[in-house]
């Protein structure tokens, strides 16, 4: 496993229903430094389970020592994972792909769309903005999940806002809750928003991305600045 790097198990937390956030240790390692764009993802490993892909949550650092993670359940590696105590090994490789084109956002409008665990790497996309506000113009993040319970990040959703990035959220699933907010798909409330000097990161299930994709298309946003981190 020489491609493979050591890393420690920082924290793990619940995040929302059937979210778990997993934050790894990577001090130490040629790791540090390497996450170099929001979007990017990482291929986590534990010998006796296996190994799988997640996208890294947390902003690049130059000299950060931490990786966070949003994680679901439902297949052995994510539910092992969500099982580990604090000092746990746990194995990664080098960030790959090509992330979300971050200067192409600069200075002009950005629509960012994430459902459920989806807003991983669209929180990295946040947190990098954050930084540098002025850098950017308009943000807006729609937020789209199952149920009420299954927002992941909602007690940074205030911080975001107070930054300046409007979010806009929409539950598929309200069932008998006491849901008074959107409901149904993100893309069915893109309503009036402008899209002129803009550009679109999306991280979702296929079907989502197709509906938005089309739905901004049809607004008039070319394809060409519509982008997915993969």
């Amino acid at each position: 496993m020489n491609d493979w790097h050591p890393t420690t198990v920082a924290a793990v937390l619940p995040a929302a229903e059937d979210l778990t956030e997993l934050v790894l240790d990577i001090s130490g390692t040629p790791l540090v430094g390497q996450h170099r764009m929001p979007g990017q993802y990482v291929r986590l490993s534990l010998p006796e389970v296996g190994e799988g892909m997640f996208a890294i949550a947390s902003a690049p650092e130059p000299s950060g020592t931490r990786w966070e993670f949003l994680l679901k359940g439902g297949s052995p590696l994510p539910e092992r994972l969500i099982t580990l105590e604090p000092g746990a090994r746990v194995y990664s490789k080098q960030p790959e792909g090509k992330g979300f084109p971050m200067p192409l956002a600069r200075g002009r409008g950005l629509l960012l769309f994430a459902v459920g665990s989806g807003i991983s790497p669209i929180r990295s996309v946040i947190e990098s903005i954050r930084r540098e506000r002025e850098a950017y113009g308009r943000v807006t993040l729609y937020f789209g999940a199952r149920t009420p319970r299954a927002f992941a990040y909602e007690d940074e959703l205030r911080h975001w806002e107070q930054a300046g990035i409007r979010v806009v959220r929409t539950v598929s699933q309200p069932g008998d809750s006491d849901w008074q907010g959107l409901t149904g798909y993100v893309q069915a409330h893109l309503n009036e928003e402008p899209v002129e000097d803009t550009v679109a990161f999306l991280c979702g299930q296929s079907n989502m991305v197709k509906g938005v994709i089309e739905a901004l298309c049809a607004r008039g946003l070319p394809r060409e600045a519509i982008h997915l981190n993969y």
